[in-house]
């Protein structure tokens, strides 16, 4: 099977993980059980995730010009994604403050530093996309860089899969390119108005939509009229801060070999639980084997 060739256009952050027994109070200080500093960003995990679900990928992004912007694409690098279209930023890179509890929740503040200034993509990088199988893209940069890349996908015959989060308004040029829109409940809700009860609402956006529930799984719709419930696999949760961008690269990889939809969301299921068994974000997603160990074909 050749191999399935991702760009991914998004942000690159470091993660600051504090884990505590619950999540603080406003005005309330906690002592914490442990601590980690990993790369981050929704960008940068899918990048990671897709190359260790068996894809080549190159990622487009920013980085600052401090020490943190050294790591990132130190360890962006040393995952085996491709990070010669990775621009530094003079000033600070994007950063998470990562709280999890106990039960794996979590809340996160992110300042976007270099990932705001991810503006104007080059010929060399329109025509990255344009050699790609399959475009991922979020909404942790500027949603005009985002629009810029997918129209240039959608121009080549490239699949667009986009992962709209943070949910944000998006121009009808950006929806018409997408052809598989990703969300949560929340994002599908602010949205569409429309949560679980109707994950079909969000085919007014798009001709095909995932709707992932957490613990009770994902919704695959499309305006062919399938509307498929996939379980969420179960294991012991130690951290869910990547288990969406995990899914969403799982996804893109599988359709991009293949599979159809239906099954390739079923293995980005598994993707999703084999991540949540780890604490942080990069590192814990997950290696093919272990995506395939959980995988239960329908």
């Amino acid at each position: 099977m050749p191999q399935t060739r991702v760009v991914v256009v998004g942000s690159a952050n470091m993660d600051l993980v504090a884990m505590a027994p619950a999540l603080p109070r406003p005005g309330q200080t906690m002592l914490g059980t442990d601590f980690v500093m990993v790369p981050g960003g929704k960008g940068a995990n899918q990048a990671i995730a897709a190359v260790r679900a068996g894809a080549s990928c190159a990622f487009l992004g920013a980085i600052g010009s401090d020490a943190f912007g050294v790591t990132l694409r130190a360890r962006i690098t040393a995952a085996g994604v491709d990070t010669g279209h990775l621009r530094v930023v003079y000033g600070a890179s994007g950063v998470a403050l990562v709280m999890v509890n106990g039960q794996g929740e979590n809340a996160i503040v992110v300042t976007p530093g270099a990932n705001d200034a991810l503006v104007g993509l080059t010929d060399e990088e329109l025509a990255t996309v344009r050699g790609a199988d399959v475009l991922v893209a979020q909404l942790e940069i500027p949603v005009r860089t985002v629009t810029a890349a997918a129209l240039a996908a959608r121009a080549a015959g490239t699949r667009v899969v986009l992962n709209a989060a943070p949910a944000r308004d998006l121009p009808p040029e950006l929806l018409d390119a997408v052809d598989l829109l990703v969300v949560n409940e929340g994002e599908a809700q602010a949205f569409t108005g429309r949560g679980r009860e109707d994950p079909k609402a969000l085919l007014d956006l798009v001709p095909r939509a995932v709707l992932t529930i957490g613990d009770a799984g994902a919704w695959y719709v499309d305006r062919e009229g399938a509307e498929v419930h996939v379980p969420a696999v179960r294991v012991d949760v130690v951290d869910s801060t990547a288990a969406g961008d995990a899914f969403t690269a799982a996804l893109a990889v599988g359709w991009g070999e293949g599979r159809d939809v239906v099954d390739a969301v079923r293995w980005a299921a598994a993707a999703g639980a084999a991540c949540v068994r780890k604490l942080g974000a990069s590192v814990a997603l997950p290696q093919r084997a272990e995506i395939d160990a959980l995988y239960a074909p329908g």
